[in-house]
């Protein structure tokens, strides 16, 4: 009997690992182990769409309607200070917006630092957006996705995240065996913490991640404005002036180092906005300047 069963729940499984994807879809980011992780009790909790103590990641696929993908992707890393992820508002709905436009978005909800559950915290959610890129360039024919048009979003702490993918690809924290470019080809970063020097970072993201008392070489790893190379993807960045969590100082000085380095990035600074763009500017403004920078780009093609 036991064999039997066996048998049976083998079968049954067939058909759930060959259906093709579906339109949203909510995968384990790793296929197998989660690297970097202790053996520990899942306590992720979502409450309103603002989730917790995440420590299984996963990647939740939004691909636009069949006939009307043009082959662009985003990532999107939903923000919340390294301390929750505020997963609706900036990342399913984004998602959705970004498939009306044609393009296939993944909502990354990464593993949020805590030493309960990681050996070391501070890369934890590096592994996963990196994770997170390798996972769709290696299946972009199968999700028909140009390889070389994967960018990657992020909001405040996730903008963090996403502008450290973009600083930091060339130092693998995961299994690559297929050597898969782990270079987001471009970054859209939406009032982003970029650095965590002590005058304009944010002290709780820099607190999440790196601990209370950091080293001043983890502190200059982590602050992204000091990691750009010729090399770095564009980037567009989107701050208002009168931030108060996030300094938009963040931005221009990512700007600013982008530009020294010659690499192509547009920034749209607004007066009035605050933190999280709660009432103005609104979705459309904002995002579809992003829109307008990646046709400009060529990052976006019109079907």
């Amino acid at each position: 009997m036991t064999n039997l069963s066996g048998l049976l729940a083998a079968i049954c499984l067939v058909p759930v690992l060959s259906a093709p994807l579906l339109a949203q879809t909510e995968m384990p980011l790793y296929p197998g182990r989660v690297p970097n992780a202790k053996e520990a009790e899942n306590q992720e909790t979502n409450e309103n769409n603002v989730v917790r103590n995440v420590s299984k990641p996963t990647l939740t696929a939004f691909l636009p309607p069949a006939g009307t993908g043009n082959g662009t992707a985003v990532i999107v890393c939903p923000g919340g200070g390294y301390g929750v992820l505020v997963i609706d508002r900036e990342g399913y709905r984004v998602a959705k917006e970004l498939n009306k436009a044609g393009i296939a978005a993944f909502v990354l909800k990464y593993r949020l630092p805590n030493d309960r559950v990681m050996q070391d915290k501070a890369v934890g959610p590096l592994q996963d957006a990196q994770q997170a890129i390798k996972t769709v360039r290696e299946k972009a024919k199968e999700w028909r996705i140009d390889p070389a048009k994967i960018g990657i979003m992020g909001f405040s702490a996730g903008g963090h995240l996403a502008s450290t993918a973009g600083t930091h690809y060339d130092s693998t924290f995961i299994d690559n065996p297929q050597k898969t470019s782990l270079r987001p080809d471009f970054m859209v970063l939406v009032y982003p913490v970029i650095s965590f020097d002590g005058k304009i970072g944010h002290k709780g993201s820099s607190a999440n991640l790196l601990g209370a008392s950091p080293s001043a070489e983890r502190v200059r790893y982590f602050s992204n404005d000091s990691q750009v190379t010729t090399s770095t993807p564009p980037a567009y960045l989107t701050h208002a002036g009168d931030d108060t969590v996030v300094p938009v100082s963040n931005s221009i000085r990512f700007y600013e180092a982008l530009n020294a380095k010659g690499v192509a990035a547009d920034m749209h600074i607004y007066s009035q906005g605050q933190h999280g763009y709660p009432k103005t500017p609104s979705f459309d403004e904002w995002f579809g300047r992003c829109l307008h920078w990646m046709r400009t780009n060529s990052f976006l093609t019109t079907q």
